[in-house]
């Protein structure tokens, strides 16, 4: 585990594997890559190095409650300066979930930085729209309002990230109030802006507009239903798709860990995937 500077915000990363093509994998939602890191062994076991990485506001990397971006650009803009900070650039881009929709941003931003794609339980629909909103923004907007700072660090989610860097709870203790409900506000506005059906955030003309080789491997729960994953392999110009043995499920969520069974599989279909479209 290591850190680097990266626009001048501490960024907590991993390097899985010594040798082989690079591929950044991202987790979901804000949460650390820590789930991803038995994904990230196998895939490192077929000839690869993965690099993992706790984004701003997130993990063990810094917190950072400021910028006219979006939140999810500012990731794209960072794991594409991290990889080239390793010497790693152009690179594979892979994730789940947020994480998916980063990679995508990823290649719309930075095309030149994107040598294949691999989106995994992408999300899309009205229950993912009623829901995100919520969890990502609206639940902290509405704590600072009713007790500052204070109630905002009290949550579970900015708990997590000061205990695993410490420097986040003073920077919180610093803000102003204000300046955290201005700056998640914009952020949720601009998060709430884009489309919903059928992938979550990114228009069918962008997915249109994707050159990069792709492969999509759907999810199986409300939040990231199998029809935004087949909707997103049929807009995506020439892109593969590879469906786990699983079936939608009537619940909100699934953790990635559930799919821990299916990893050797995925593992073996992103490295089939990668050394098709680009060998060497």
């Amino acid at each position: 585990m290591a850190h680097a500077q990266i626009h001048g915000v501490h960024i907590h990363y991993e390097i899985v594997g010594t040798a082989g093509p690079w591929l950044a994998l991202i987790t979901g939602g804000r949460r650390s890559y820590a789930e991803f890191v038995p994904l990230a062994r196998r895939i490192a076991s077929h000839g690869y190095r993965v690099v993992l990485h706790d984004r701003r506001n997130t993990g063990a990397s810094q917190i950072v409650i400021d910028g006219d971006l979006g939140e999810e650009e500012c990731w794209a803009d960072d794991i594409v300066a991290l990889m080239e900070h390793l010497d790693a650039s152009p690179a594979f881009y892979g994730g789940a979930s947020s994480g998916a929709r980063t990679c995508m941003l990823t290649c719309l931003r930075h095309p030149q930085a994107v040598r294949a794609l691999v989106l995994m339980r992408v999300t899309g629909g009205p229950f993912a729209a009623g829901r995100l909103p919520e969890m990502y923004f609206g639940q902290f907007i509405r704590a600072a309002r009713e007790g500052g700072m204070a109630a905002v660090c009290a949550t579970e989610q900015y708990r997590e990230r000061i205990a695993a860097y410490p420097p986040n709870g003073s920077y919180l203790m610093g803000l102003d109030p204000a300046h955290f409900i201005r700056v998640m506000s914009r952020w949720l506005a601009i998060f709430s802006s884009g489309p919903v059906d059928p992938v979550f955030g990114v228009s069918e003309a962008q997915l249109g507009s994707i050159a990069a080789p792709t492969l999509v491997v759907p999810g199986n729960d409300k939040t990231h239903a199998s029809t935004s994953g087949l909707a997103a392999a049929r807009l995506i110009p020439g892109s593969e798709l590879f469906r786990l043995p699983i079936e939608d499920q009537d619940v909100d969520l699934i953790p990635f860990t559930e799919w821990q069974e299916h990893e050797p599989a995925l593992a073996s279909a992103v490295d089939a995937f990668l050394r098709r479209v680009a060998p060497g």
